[in-house]
């Protein structure tokens, strides 16, 4: 296989590799030129040879293995190293002629092994001596059933920075490319100065059903409207925090998407009223850092439909004392910490009532309010099924169990009882 007629020094592979250099069928394509971008890029595959493996898979799959006995082994391997992966695929390689049962595999099955070989990561970067590339390259038969394996191609890392982009962008094309179809889950770390990104992704748009963005430097919004089938959406940032950049990205959202995670920014109440698209209605998953309790009787407000709600955050005392009911509720979980003094009262359960609420957990906020929970329990009249008060959360005994008393069903998780036990077990 030959590379590409650029400045590219980097052999795409071994002249020593037979099978390697065997041309694919015209269906699949030549990529020599995205695979010799990315050895330039990133790490070569460190090989100048692959020699006979030393242990066969045979010894690894036996032939009247099933599927899950593959999947189990894969899986281990999985546990280890990038590099030890590496290793495993490169010394267990085979010229054309082996009887390895691995290379007999049906298509199928072959392509279940593939999945269990990608980095552990969620968004993958393109790199030679990690799957899915590495599985193209060794062998023909592979390099067919990867290529031929969109749900291989499925997520990606795209960074839009200066460092080297018009060969990043060839990548990632030639990536987004295989993909054939299937709903993409990317992360973008975003600079937000270079147009050439959008105009990368508008030929995948329909595609993008998840995805993340890292704020970094930014000066430009990255506009999410026409994203049609967008349902899951991550704001992560670099700090600074860049409000004004992420409250005008988040000024339209696309008419599909369910979920939100904005747990690495902390919005106001104020910062909240802030947005006033109707898209924010159809949200029924909201994950959010908040400034002060204000914020969460607004988010309410704003997302009438949600099921599940996480905050994160610094709750200040609740100011507001407009009462609010949500009907569609379903689970909460808390987390952050509390500025209340002494003579203060938390205030939030006092103007919240949740008739549908299932599953509260709590955590890291020290001494729960009790009775202040005990009597919006009862004002709401909900079906609780679950009550979790995870690390730094503080409640007694006598207090969990009114609240079984009021559920008998409830089935309560408190980490205070898992100290208690293990102190026990030490006496």
């Amino acid at each position: 296989m030959q590379t590409s007629k650029s400045n590219i020094d980097s052999p795409l592979v071994s002249p020593t590799v037979g099978e390697l250099q065997t041309p694919l069928d015209a269906s699949i394509g030549d990529d020599s030129s995205f695979e010799a971008v990315i050895l330039n890029i990133y790490s070569p595959l460190v090989s100048p040879a692959i020699d006979e493996p030393q242990k066969p898979l045979d010894a690894i799959i036996d032939q009247g293995s099933a599927l899950e006995t593959v999947k189990n082994g894969v899986a281990y391997r999985q546990r280890e190293t990038v590099d030890a992966k590496a290793h495993f695929i490169q010394t267990n390689t085979v010229r054309t002629g082996s009887s390895s049962t691995v290379f007999h595999l049906p298509t199928e099955i072959l392509s279940e092994i593939f999945l269990y070989c990608l980095p552990q990561e969620e968004h993958l970067s393109p790199a030679s001596r990690l799957a899915p590339i590495l599985l193209t390259r060794v062998c023909r038969r592979w390099r067919q059933v990867a290529l031929g394996f969109p749900r291989l191609w499925s997520n990606l890392l795209l960074k839009d920075d200066d460092d080297d982009w018009h060969r990043r962008a060839f990548c990632y094309n030639y990536w987004l490319e295989r993909s054939r179809g299937y709903p993409l889950s990317l992360r973008i770390k975003y600079y937000g100065d270079r147009s050439d990104l959008r105009k990368l992704l508008q030929r995948y748009i329909k595609q993008i059903s998840s995805l993340a963005v890292d704020f970094c430097a930014c000066v430009n919004p990255f506009e999410i409207e026409d994203f049609d089938r967008l349902s899951h959406l991550t704001i992560r940032q670099i700090p600074p925090d860049f409000p004004r950049v992420v409250n005008r990205s988040l000024l339209k959202l696309p008419v599909n998407m369910r979920s939100i995670n904005l747990t690495d920014l902390l919005f106001s109440s104020m910062r909240l009223d802030f947005f006033t698209d109707p898209a924010w209605a159809r949200l029924t998953h909201i994950e959010i850092g908040i400034r002060g309790l204000d914020a969460f009787p607004r988010i309410l407000r704003l997302c009438p439909n949600a099921s599940s709600l996480m905050i994160t955050g610094i709750f200040n005392p609740i100011r507001t004392a407009v009462p609010i009911t949500h009907t569609n509720l379903r689970s909460l979980h808390m987390s952050g910490h509390i500025c209340v003094d002494s003579d203060e009262v938390f205030g939030l359960f006092d103007i919240v009532t949740l008739p549908d609420l299932r599953v509260v957990e709590a955590s890291w906020m020290g001494m729960w309010p009790h009775e202040e929970f005990k009597t919006f329990l009862t004002r709401s009249g909900c079906p609780l099924e679950k009550l979790v008060f995870g690390p730094a959360l503080y409640s007694t005994a006598q207090q969990r169990a009114e609240y079984a008393t009021l559920f008998p069903s409830l089935k309560i998780i408190s980490e205070c009882d898992v100290g208690n036990q293990l102190a026990d077990a030490s006496t």
